[in-house]
Formats: C-alpha cells, structure tokens, sequence
C-alpha cells in the first residue's frame, strides 16, 4: 500500500505541473511594511508630543515615557483594526528556540454589557501567559504557573494573517514570576546595551563626537523544499524533520548543477508569495537563489538593527513554513534533512555602526584606521578568549549532523581573515616595513593602512568566523536555530575587549596615544593570533595545528554546552548583566533536556519505522526469491539458480541484520544517548542497503530521487 502510495504521489506531482502555476502576487514597494506599526504609522496616529517620546525609546535607546502608553495602545488598536485585526497578542521567544504567542480578542464590555473594542496601556505592556509549560532548567516549578511578557518597544508590532482574519502581535520579553529571564530576547537586548556602551567608551577615547550606534546583523536563510505529498508518507520527516533511512541517488549535487542554477516555475511562485508577505511586513528580504543541493534554496534580507532582524528571522522561518504548506510543498528546516548532501546553516552577518559609518570598513585616513584596528584586535581577542562560548550557540541536534562538512564549518572556531589583512596585522605586530604585499609600515595614527576594497580576498567557505570586507560572517548556526543566543555571545565578548582595551589606553598621555595603542595592540595581535587561519579548515593537518594551538574542538553537543558553566563564563556573562548564574545553569539543563529528548525520539521513530515498514517488505522480498529459487529447483533448470542463490543470500543476511539491529537500538532506548546514536547509524546502514535490494514498487518510503527531484 505505501509503495502505491508513493506512486500515486508522484503521479499527483507530475499532474499538477503539467496543469501550470497558480500566479502569486509579486511584492511591491506599494505594500512594503504596510502591516508594521512603524515610525510613519505612529506619527499619523499618535499626537507629535508622543510619537516623539516613542520614537527617541526606538531609536536613541532613551528610556520609555510610562505615561504614554495609554495613547500607543489606543492608537495601535484602532489602526489594527482597521488593517482587520481582532485580537492582540503578545509575541515572544522562549527557551523553545521558536515563538509563542496567546490570541485575546480586543472584545470588552461596558457595565451596561454593551460589546466594546478596547486595548488600554497595561493589555500594551505587559501579558500574563501561562508560563509552566515552557522550558525553565529548574529555576521554576512546574506548579508556578504565572509568567509575565513586556513590550519591546524597539522591536515594532505587526499585523499576522490568517485565513479568517488578523492579529495585532507586540514583540515582548519572558520573565518568570520571580523575574528570572526565560527567553532568548531579553539576554540578547542586555548584551546590546553593554555592546553599545563599550563602542562609546571607546570612541570616546579617539575623541570622537558622540553618535548613535546601531549593531547589525544579515541572516541568509538556507532550507529544502519538497513535495508535501512526499512528506506525509515520511515519519521520519514528520516526527523529526529529517530523514532517519535514505539511500544516496546515483546522483544528487555532484555536478553542482542545482547550484545558482534556473529557478523552477514552482518555486519561483512560492518564493514570490514569501517575499510579498515579507514585504508586507516590513521584512527586507533581498535576495533569493538554489542552493547547492537539489531541492534547497535561500533567502537573504538587507542588513538591520540586530534585535530587530533576529525578531524578522523567526518571522521568515514562520513564512517559509506557511506558504510552503498553501502551495502544496513543506519547507524543511532541519539543519540535516539529507544525509550526504549539503546541510542547511543561517550565516549570521556581523557589524557595528557608528552614526553613519561601518566600524568594520578600515576608512580611508589614519584616524579611521586606527578604530578600525582597534576593533579588529578587540574582536581577535574576544573570539580567542571564548571560542568555546561561541560554539556552544550552535550545538543541538540537527547541527551535530550538519558541521564539519559540506559547507558547514567545523567546529574548531577560528577567524578568517584572508592575506591582505592578514598582511596588515603581521606589519601592525612588528611595527616596521616586513616586504610583504604592503611593505608599509604600520604607524598608528601617523602612516594610512593600505587601502582596502570591501572585498579584498576570496571567501572561505569553511572559515567558522570570517572577515568579508564590512563585516564578519559567523557561518556555524543552524537552519532552524535563533540567532539570538549567538549574537548575544558575540556582543557581550567584543564588549569586554573593548573595556580590556579601554582600560589601557584611557590612561595614555594625549601626546604619546598613537604609540602606546601601537603597542596594546601589538601585544593583543602577539597573545591572540592562534586564533587566525586562513587555510582548509577541513584539513586534518588543520585539526592537528589546532590541537597544538590548544584550540577548543567540542564536537559534539554534550561537549559543547559545558562552557556555559564554566567560571570564567559565567563571570563574564554576570559581570556584563546579560544572565545571572542562576539563569546560565537553567540553559545548560535546558539545552541538554532537549538534546536528549530528540535523540530519543529519533531513536524511537527510526525503531517503528523498521519494524512496521521495512522489516516486512525485505522478509516478503526475501520470500519470494526463495519461491523462485524453488520453482526453478522444481523446473530442473539451472539458468537463474546461482543469481537467485546470491540475491537470497544478500536478503537473508539483511533480513537478520535488521532484526539484530532493531534488538540493539530498542536496548540502546533504554541507556544512554551516545549508544542510540550509534544503534541508529547501524539500523541505517542496513535498512539503506536493503533499499537497493528490494523490489523499487515494493519500497515503502519516498526515496531521495524522488524527494529531491520531483516537485
């Protein structure tokens, strides 16, 4: 019935795109942000006294006036309304990894019990969701239910449609009864404030004029697309989201051929209608494209303020998933859907800006150089001193599978900084004329750095952390992962390098600054450039040189998560204000609880599925070659004997293979994950081997031809 099934699937594909593309709307300058209560839609609706407060708390970071929140929320109501809104709700982000939100209708009634539409300040600021069931690490019982959101005002509402009508979401913060942090907004939120305060300390040193500093970030989105009918004969896909058997097809991104490559009229309109929503919604989304691998496609936005292209990222991966699902597709963004192709990553694209300037273009006059490589080293200095920290924002699950290959970077944190900067830093550090591809010598404040183009090398695609001109590009999170909790890493890292930096040239006498940073800086590029490579970090000879580095190379999961209880973290984490010890162990058991359940479930998914759909058609494979071995037996022919003979050998060793392995990982449920990691691997390795054993019509799973290439 399942290989029927997979036959009636494809037949439905191939149906539906000889019958044509339904037509999507295309986004339009006209719609962009229209469902955004955004800085021209406050001042059309709230008096200017007001919309000037709110607009200095969205974009000076000045402390939120309490007495206008009465008016917001009224005005905030009335023009939901009229984009067709009916309920409000309070959208935030907790220890899940998505979004969360508690739809209440703007419905009250008078005393006389007349129906009213009314939203005041306090329904604006602050929520009361149930909050046992989210994930706390122990700072919570499970019986102390109250939770309370709180209004980003940075982060603007927006409007969510639905099929029947709309929602008014006000992106929050997540606290616990007792005021304990149990979202990934907040974290991130403190860590720009601590960034930003650092950034002005330091310009401050250079005499600069006071400005507004905004950090940014440019998350590519990366992710699979298959047939939804496909999908739904997947358990593994559905319970997992990723494939748990699977043999590779004889071809699938050899010949990169998917790559760049012509977009099929399909996708095209359901890359279309995501884009038009995402305008709509304010999100700029710029560039889109197939990806290495058959069936995978991405999706780039211009650069924005962090908190809000974070907040914009979890809204793209809710968009991608919807319109998926109306145009008949699912959108996979499990970081390793497909084994042996490419997996999906999130490149998270770093910078700060000062007024109106990048602080990581190098400039054009030696004042400007100096910042720039002033920022340069403290960032050295920061992912030298807390790589681990780094690495554990990408551990889980699905990117346990996806780094290390393929494109993914591994997990060895290094900087990429290619050989003209490498070149600067080298002249920087001897402070003379070297004979390398600048032979100038490095003068702070007195010689111009060598003019830099904002590409001035190739990109490494297997670089963790890589300078790309203006910007550093972290590339080691994962398809479904926020990028939150690494950019919180990040802020709060540089943040204490810069004050480290601070600290010492604050006391330099004006007339000797250039030379006594000369040397701070020296001595920061001589302590930390173990941390820089240029190579293959693929390389084995890369993971030896990293090893004599005494670089951290935490493979796994397990390993990953231990520096979030580290000391020297943890102290710089609550020296910052960013977490409280207390709220740092919680993430650890967090974290751990859910890498443990979804190998678990994994586990249980890929025992069911080999018992109930695979064992039985290799038996029945098996048995009917034996019947024709029989036949032939009884038809004293010898023609076939000895093929049938192989072929029955080959489907009974299978046969017991794979009720020994399924004994073993049903055994291997009942310990430790590492052994039902290890189960699992040699239930796959046979059940992938059975697949090119068994009779194609007989096969019970969509395989990847079909998945990959069929939609």
């Amino acid at each position: 019935m399942c290989s029927q099934n997979r036959l009636l699937a494809i037949n439905a594909i191939a149906e539906r795109t000889h019958g044509g593309v339904q037509s999507a709307r295309p986004a339009s300058l006209a719609s962009y942000g229209e469902d955004v209560f955004n800085a021209e839609t406050m001042c059309k609706y709230l008096p200017r006294a007001m919309s000037t407060k709110l607009l200095a708390t969205i974009q000076k970071g000045t402390p939120l006036d309490s007495s206008i929140a009465d008016a917001v929320a009224h005005a905030m109501k009335e023009w939901a309304i009229c984009r067709g809104a009916t309920h409000f709700t309070h959208w935030f982000q907790p220890l899940t990894g998505g979004t969360a939100e508690k739809h209440d209708a703007f419905l009250e009634l008078s005393p006389a019990g007349k129906a009213l539409m009314g939203f005041s300040g306090k329904n604006l600021t602050i929520g009361e969701p149930d909050a046992s069931s989210f994930p706390s690490g122990g700072l919570r019982s499970t019986f102390e239910a109250r939770g309370y959101t709180a209004w980003d005002p940075t982060s603007p509402a927006f409007i969510k449609r639905h099929a029947n009508g709309a929602t008014l979401c006000i992106p929050t913060v997540f606290c616990s009864y007792t005021g304990e942090i149990l979202d990934k907004k907040t974290p991130l939120l403190r860590s720009l404030q601590a960034l930003k305060k650092s950034v002005a300390r330091l310009m401050g040193c250079f005499k600069m004029p006071e400005e507004i500093i905004t950090v940014t970030l440019g998350p590519e989105q990366e992710y699979f697309l298959i047939d939804k009918k496909f999908y739904l004969l997947r358990p593994d896909l559905v319970q997992t989201g990723r494939t748990l058997f699977g043999a590779p097809p004889p071809k699938h991104q050899q010949l990169e051929d998917h790559y760049f490559g012509a977009i099929k009229p399909r996708i095209l309109a359901f890359m279309t209608e995501v884009e038009n929503e995402l305008w709509r919604l304010g999100i700029p989304a710029k560039t889109r494209h197939n990806e290495v691998a058959p069936a995978q496609f991405e999706i780039a936005p211009i650069f924005e303020d962090l908190n809000l292209a974070v907040d914009h990222n979890m809204m793209v991966m809710e968009v991608l998933r919807q319109v998926a699902d109306r145009n008949g597709l699912v959108c996979l963004l499990h970081e390793k859907p497909f084994a042996g192709i490419n997996g999906s990553g999130k490149h998270n694209n770093w910078s700060i800006n000062y007024g109106d300037r990048n602080l990581l273009d190098p400039g054009n006059d030696p004042h400007e150089n100096a910042i720039f490589l002033t920022i340069l080293a403290a960032i050295i200095r920061a992912i030298d001193l807390h790589s681990d920290l780094l690495r554990s924002t990408t551990s889980g699950a699905g990117n346990d599978h996806r780094l290390g290959a393929n494109e993914a970077p591994p997990t060895i944190i290094s900087i990429f900084l290619g050989d003209q900067l490498t070149d600067v830093i080298n002249q920087l550090e001897n402070g003379a004329v070297t004979g390398s591809k600048h032979a100038d010598a490095m003068l702070i404040g007195v010689d111009s750095l060598p003019p830099l183009a904002r590409d001035v090398t190739d990109r490494n695609r297997t670089s963790p952390f890589a300078f790309t001109g203006n910007k550093f590009e972290f590339r080691g999170l994962g398809s479904s992962q926020s990028c939150a909790s690494a950019n919180m890493v990040l802020n709060t890292i540089v943040a204490e390098s810069l004050d480290y930096i601070c600290d010492k040239i604050e006391k330099l006498p004006e007339e000797s600054f250039n030379a006594g940073l000369q040397e701070v800086l020296k001595d920061i590029i001589r302590e930390h450039r173990r941390i820089i490579f240029n190579g293959d970090n693929y390389s084995s000879e890369w993971v030896a040189e990293a090893e004599r580095r005494r670089l951290p190379n935490l493979k796994a999961t397990m390993d990953a998560l231990k520096p979030l209880l580290k000391p020297q973290n943890q102290k710089l984490l609550v020296k910052y204000g960013v977490f409280t010890k207390a709220e740092l162990n919680s993430r650890y058991e967090v974290f751990m609880e859910e890498y443990h359940r979804k190998v678990r479930i994994e586990g249980g998914v890929a025992l069911e599925i080999a018992r109930s759909m695979i064992i039985p058609v290799v038996a029945e494979e098996f048995g009917k070659i034996i019947l024709a071995q029989r036949t032939i037996q009884g038809s004293r022919q010898s023609y076939g004997a000895a093929g049938l003979r192989t072929i029955a050998e080959k489907l009974g060793r299978a046969t017991d293979k794979l009720i020994t392995s399924t004994a073993e990982l049903e055994a291997a449920l009942e310990g430790k994950h590492e052994g039902i990691l290890q189960a699992m691997e040699e239930l796959r390795e046979i059940v992938d081997l059975t697949e090119h054993l068994v009779d194609d019509s007989a096969w019970p799973l969509p395989k990847y031809r079909e998945m990959l290439f069929i939609y």
